[in-house]
């Protein structure tokens, strides 16, 4: 599930059937297409309708009372259910792919062809070859792939990536999140494929070593797919890192803990103040003669909570996105970063199927 849209409803039910006027035309400016207007289309399409110096040429959804939901807030905007007329216009440069997983390797191909910049919705694909090819298709024709990985771009995670550059948490032991809740339960990808991509891509964001192996147990309980799973990552220098996604909790949980030898760190995301806490704990060991001498010191110190930017994060990386396409820059969360991501959810996905074997990568 997508950050911007767990503790609010869509914006079409917040300003029903109101008429959005048309932005207006600056010197820059870069013209979207948006393919799919479901669950988290209209928060995409909204965020690009107000970014400055961009415009929404097309909307292309399959469902006809999505288009007319999006034609009453949008009536400047063509709708289609046809997304070849979105992927090769020569009115557009640039698509964003809100569809299901399984959809992304063509859409997002038939784009890059067809020489547009592309956002995708998270995970990138469905599989490592095909986002290995779309790569490349996009570096032979000098084009962007960004990957919806939202949660990079929410104050709280560049705290956290701030935190630690700045190595305020010293050396880092381990990364461990839950992100559990009862339901939305998917019909075409397990609970892996939907929840783990939020954390896996904090994960590869914050901790700049890369893994090594994963390990990973699931269950299958109502619809045929793996609606529990616990993964284990391991890196190097000692990293460990465990991530429990649950579509079956009683209770909603979006914490992460990340601790280091100075410091440890608590972000609550469901927390409407103090998001991050960073405490003043740590464990010594000293040793001066034998094993058995062993001593245990344990340091508490301070507790303090970080100011956290307050600002949408799906607009902050549609802003880095066209600045991207606009200067050629690559971005953060590149067709690479989204490859890295896939790579983890298929030795996951492979773990759970061997019982827990460790998938190597």
């Amino acid at each position: 599930m997508n950050p911007e849209l767990e503790n609010q409803t869509l914006p079409f039910t917040s300003v029903p059937y109101a008429s959005i006027p048309a932005p207006s035309v600056g010197k820059e400016l870069l013209r979207f297409g948006v393919v799919g207007y479901g669950y988290w289309g209209p928060n995409v399409v909204r965020n690009l309708h107000s970014l400055e110096g961009s415009r929404i040429v097309t909307i292309c959804d399959q469902s006809t009372s999505a288009l007319k939901r999006a034609k009453q807030l949008y009536p400047h905007v063509d709708m289609t259910r046809n997304s070849e007329e979105v992927l090769t216009s020569p009115d557009i440069d640039a698509v964003a792919i809100v569809t299901p997983v399984w959809t992304h390797y063509e859409l997002a191909k038939k784009a890059l062809m067809n020489g547009k910049h592309v956002f995708v919705e998270k995970p990138l694909t469905s599989s490592v070859e095909q986002a290995e090819e779309l790569i490349e298709l996009a570096e032979r024709k000098n084009l962007n792939i960004m990957v919806d990985h939202t949660f990079l771009f929410t104050g709280a995670v560049r705290k956290i990536r701030q935190l630690i550059d700045e190595n305020t948490l010293g050396d880092l032991y381990y990364y461990d999140s839950t992100r559990v809740n009862l339901g939305l339960f998917q019909h075409d990808i397990n609970v892996v494929w939907d929840l783990a991509p939020h954390d896996l891509s904090i994960m590869d964001h914050v901790i700049r070593a890369r893994p090594e192996a994963i390990v990973a147990t699931g269950e299958c309980h109502l619809n045929g797919f793996v609606d529990v799973a616990f993964i284990t990552v391991y890196f190097p220098q000692n990293i460990i890192a465990h991530i429990n996604v649950n579509w079956l909790s009683p209770v909603k949980v979006r914490t992460t803990l990340i601790g280091g030898e100075k410091k440890m760190l608590v972000w609550n995301d469901l927390e409407v103040d103090e998001k991050i806490k960073v405490y003043d704990k740590g464990v010594q060991m000293t040793n001066n003669q034998g094993v058995y001498d062993l001593l245990v010191s344990y340091r508490t110190g301070d507790m303090w909570s970080p100011k956290v930017e307050q600002a949408e994060a799906l607009k902050v990386e549609l802003a880095h996105f066209r600045e991207c396409i606009m200067s050629g820059k690559r971005p953060s969360n590149d067709g690479i970063a989204g490859l890295r991501v896939v790579k983890m959810l298929e030795a996951a996905d492979q773990s759970i199927k061997e019982k827990g074997n460790a998938i190597l990568l």
